[in-house]
């Protein structure tokens, strides 16, 4: 569906070159990474942790951004980013064991879906670590809809699986129109965007605007969903977003 979205902007890029050679590769690993993997295991888990949760741990991809552009990207990390980063660090690591080791009375009863969220996070950095030379090479419309091509036929075996085991669809209105917001919205136009920035601007400058996802979904998931909001969640956040302002603070400048 995002891919079809797409189609009309990627007729009007025909008259650039298409990726070729290793670029083609690449782009088919931004797909399965980027999107097979990071989907599934983001739903995966979603369904086992908190939306709360899964918002102050998409933290973890602008992190990862920064520890690991150095050396595919080529970008130095600072003392500053480096402080940064093991502050939102600790900051994650507080969110999903709620507390402190041997301090608080338990751990957090969704570790296991904390944990296919941090996978998550970091198969979503694989996307724009994999895309960023592509990018600055290849337009964004014809990159983002092939990778969402191969993201959609990486998930196909997993969607034929669940389909054989009896799982199908409710067809709804709202469950439509779900669809159709996650499909047109949040993929095709929310990849567009954000690979039409980062054909632009280096990743850590691009990754600043990534923190605006843990707050407004930990946010959504209190106001909307009724989930709890323990004061662990609280100073995690906290630690998450400073230390991410910190360590991308000085890109910004």
């Amino acid at each position: 569906m995002a891919s079809l979205a797409l189609s009309p902007l990627v007729r009007r890029e025909a008259g650039s070159p298409a990726p070729t050679g290793r670029d083609r590769w690449t782009v088919a690993w931004m797909g399965i990474l980027g999107f097979g993997a990071a989907f599934v295991l983001a739903n995966w888990g979603i369904a086992a942790s908190t939306a709360t949760n899964a918002a102050l741990l998409i933290v973890v991809e602008p992190v990862a951004l920064m520890l690991l552009g150095p050396a595919l990207l080529g970008e130095r990390l600072t003392a500053r980013e480096a402080v940064g980063a093991a502050l939102a660090v600790a900051g994650a690591v507080l969110v999903v064991i709620d507390g402190v080791p041997g301090v608080t009375q338990r751990l957090v009863p969704h570790w296991r879906g904390d944990l296919l969220l941090i996978l998550s996070a970091l198969a979503y950095a694989s996307y724009s670590l994999l895309g960023r030379r592509v990018l600055v090479r290849h337009e964004a419309g014809r990159v983002t809809a092939s990778s969402i091509l191969w993201g959609a036929v990486a998930m196909l075996p997993l969607a034929l699986g669940e389909w054989l085991a009896g799982q199908r669809p409710a067809w709804t209105g709202a469950a439509v129109a779900g669809t159709l917001y996650l499909g047109v919205v949040v993929t095709a136009l929310g990849y567009l965007v954000w690979n039409w920035a980062l054909r632009r601007v280096e990743a850590p400058r691009a990754a600043i605007f990534l923190c605006v996802q843990p707050a407004a979904g930990a946010g959504l998931g209190v106001g909307l969903l009724d989930e709890p909001l323990t004061v662990f969640t609280l100073v995690g956040g906290g630690l998450i977003l400073g230390g991410v302002l910190l360590a991308f603070g000085s890109a910004a400048r």
